[in-house]
């Protein structure tokens, strides 16, 4: 977050009241400088597609920012906290820790479809305690059970010598 200070842009009042109507009744009085604006420090933030705006006043300021999402692994609820910037590649790397799978075997599904590691939470339209699906890959699942059959296979063939085993 960058912090900036304010600048005031006001008008003297001799040109306000100089040429034209309303001249010296003090209408203007209330505007410019002297009435009521802001006041102090401007927060800023940068978004993601590299753009300077100011901060928003949510006004919610437990965690600093950060939602919760209810994540499902269809056999477990996990509740995890994460900052609404963040993308879905980060979110699955906090994942991989939750579920033991890693970031590459994970499948992240939010509203019903699957989303890219580079999309960002907030700009899909994550809030707080949204829930969010996680799937094993299908293909990556297919190749574990392949490689732990082949395994177990060279294993019985190490242990009985005898068996021999006929590929057409």
């Amino acid at each position: 977050m960058i912090k900036l200070r304010a600048k005031r842009f006001c008008r003297s009042n001799s040109k306000l009241n100089g040429n034209g109507g309303g001249g010296g009744r003090g209408e203007t009085a209330g505007r410019g400088c002297g009435g009521g604006g802001v006041s102090g420090e401007i927060k800023w933030e940068l978004r993601p597609g590299g753009l300077l705006v100011q901060k928003r006043d949510n006004g919610n300021i437990v965690g600093e920012g950060m939602i919760t999402l209810r994540v499902s692994t269809v056999t477990q609820w996990h509740d995890i906290s994460i900052q609404p910037t963040s993308t879905f590649g980060e979110l699955k790397m906090i994942l991989s820790v939750v579920t033991g799978l890693e970031a590459r075997e994970q499948r992240v599904l939010y509203k019903g479809k699957e989303r890219e590691d580079e999309e960002f939470l907030h700009m899909v339209g994550v809030k707080d305690m949204d829930k969010v699906l996680v799937l094993e890959d299908p293909a990556i699942k297919e190749r574990k059970l392949l490689h732990a059959l082949s395994s177990n296979r060279n294993q019985a063939i190490d242990h009985n010598p005898h068996l021999h085993t006929i590929s057409v």
